[in-house]
């Protein structure tokens, strides 16, 4: 009996205010979206986390035109403080999935500092597992953007007009189940482990089966058709 704890991976995404030249953070700029979806044991579950958050800041023109976030669309949402525990607790514990992880880590670990509590950082209540630097040390020296490897893996991301949050989580998602060895469970697996068993069972208390004989009639009528079937040619059923 296989009593191993399931693995559970977050893939996550985010999206922001805006960042600096070099891709680091730029102090003040905040996050604006998460897009989280659960992945157990190498299979999406459906459940996953997304929200917009209100930054109380404006949005960066050239953050505006990658992911068209308005500052007019957040006026209504939720700041992080109110969100915080709901999304920790979707995260905690599980290896989280990231593409440059370093930037959505930084931002995140960014927002816990914020918090007026003692919070975690991110890699202390969770693992991270950067998709950019697998494809990196898999394809060196080639783009290794969410785009490239949708290519390269042949997903259909043609609906991805503009980045967003949950929408890359999900893309994200396929790409990482491809890079790290494809899709183990095809929906054939029968055993805990995910694998395909395509060992032949014996049969076990089952009455032997029946033998039954075609009758005068049928033997006469097959005769008949072999008959015609010789009359234009060789018959090799004779």
């Amino acid at each position: 009996m296989n009593t191993s704890k399931p693995r559970r991976q977050v893939v996550l995404d985010t999206e922001t205010t805006g960042m600096n030249k070099d891709g680091l953070i730029y102090v003040g700029h905040r996050i604006i979206e998460i897009g989280c979806v659960e992945v157990i044991d190498r299979r999406l579950t459906g459940r996953h986390y997304h929200v917009y958050i209100q930054p109380d800041m404006p949005i960066d023109p050239e953050a505006m035109a990658v992911h068209g976030i308005t500052d007019e669309f957040l006026l209504d949402k939720p700041r992080f403080e109110e969100i915080a525990d709901e999304f920790i607790d979707f995260i905690k514990g599980a290896d989280l999935v990231i593409h440059n992880a370093p930037f959505d880590v930084g931002f995140m670990d960014q927002e816990f500092r914020f918090l007026n509590k003692k919070t975690q950082t991110t890699e202390e209540m969770s693992t991270v597992t950067d998709t950019l630097e697998m494809a990196k040390k898999m394809f060196p020296g080639k783009r290794n953007n969410l785009d490239v490897l949708c290519d390269r893996y042949g997903i259909d991301n043609k609906h991805r007009v503009l980045h967003g949050a949950l929408l890359d989580a999900e893309i994200l998602a396929d790409v990482y189940l491809l890079m790290s060895g494809g899709q183990k469970d095809l929906n054939l697996a029968n055993n805990e482990s995910g694998t395909i068993n395509t060992s032949k069972r014996p049969r076990q208390n089952l009455s032997p089966l029946p033998i039954v004989n075609a009758t005068q009639a049928e033997l006469e009528a097959h005769e008949s058709r072999l008959d015609l079937i010789a009359e234009s040619g060789s018959c090799l059923w004779r």
